[in-house]
């Protein structure tokens, strides 16, 4: 991936919406990236529970994310867009972490007017920073951009709507403003249901993100259809990962607890019904011994001589 926002900008001027999975890790996202997708979504709350043990309540820092990004940008073929939380500061900290996320190689952010520490988008006790500070913000991060990397995308984030005298006329306003500033996308956190869906795809003036959490949140189960329909151009699914590992390894490391043995072998038989091959051929085995190939002395290939182990290219 040489120029992820360009890539990702031409996708996001197709016809239709772009449907973008979250992941949390290089594992998780190599797993989409197999099976298939435009772009991929890299979720802060996953990066931050996966990466620290705690919930997305302002623990993790901004070069956590962005070596999570760098990573995962690095493992997959599509764009990624990033989770960059609040910037991570003023407007003069944002300047640095657009800077930093576009070396990472990332195709897009979106940064968010929360307070510090700020929180995940659907739980209580968010609070946002004065318009126009959050409107300065945006602009730097744009300058930045147009400065640094034009195709690289920038959604900006507004979480007016879920604050304690929060409301989506406040949250409208506030999207507008950014993107009259260089925001690219608009991002309205938390819509409570269809009704202001669709007032967001009629109200907004520019392409918009849908943030599709399920039950983790306040904002409603939707058909993709019904998206398209108001005027979105983007969902993200955050948290489907990460939800998805959670689930499955619970499951089967109590069945492990039960029976070491018998919870192996089925974890091996699911496994090798993926069509993702062995561990290491998913893992980039070929690829290694390819490298050694081409580039260390013909005496290194000795060391594969009468030794043991699996050998991914005979998989």
């Amino acid at each position: 991936m040489t120029d992820a926002g360009a890539t990702l900008r031409e996708r996001l001027e197709r016809d239709e919406l772009l449907t973008c999975p979250g992941v949390h890790d290089p594992l998780t996202a190599g797993v989409a990236d197999a099976i298939g997708f435009d772009a991929i979504y890299m979720t802060g709350y996953g990066t931050s529970l996966s990466k620290t043990g705690y919930p997305d309540a302002g623990f993790i820092t901004m070069p956590e994310m962005i070596d999570n990004a760098a990573n995962i940008q690095e493992r997959i073929d599509v764009p990624l867009i990033a989770d960059s939380d609040n910037g991570y500061g003023n407007a003069t900290n944002v300047v640095r972490t657009v800077r930093e996320y576009i070396k990472a190689g990332v195709g897009a952010i979106h940064i968010e007017d929360q307070t510090f520490p700020k929180r995940c988008g659907h739980t209580k006790g968010r609070q946002v920073i004065p318009r126009e500070e959050a409107v300065g913000k945006i602009e730097a991060a744009a300058d930045v951009r147009d400065d640094r990397a034009e195709d690289f995308v920038l959604i900006a984030r507004t979480d007016a709507r879920g604050t304690g005298d929060g409301s989506l006329d406040e949250a409208i306003s506030r999207v507008n403003d950014f993107l009259e500033v260089g925001a690219d996308i608009a991002f309205v956190e938390g819509p409570t249901d269809e009704s202001e869906l669709e007032r967001i795809g009629r109200e907004v003036d520019g392409p918009i993100i849908y943030n599709f959490v399920g039950d983790l949140g306040s904002s409603p189960y939707v058909d993709l259809s019904s998206l398209e329909e108001w005027g979105f151009d983007l969902v993200i699914f955050p948290i489907a990962a990460t939800l998805s590992t959670i689930a499955n390894v619970h499951a089967d490391l109590s069945a492990f607890a039960e029976d070491p043995v018998a919870a192996m072998r089925d974890i091996d038989d699911e496994f090798n019904e993926q069509p993702v091959g062995s561990l290491h051929e998913f893992a980039g085995f070929p690829e290694v011994i390819e490298w050694e190939r081409r580039y260390l002395p013909d005496d290194e290939q000795n060391k594969y001589d009468g030794s043991l182990g699996d050998d991914p290219e005979t998989e």
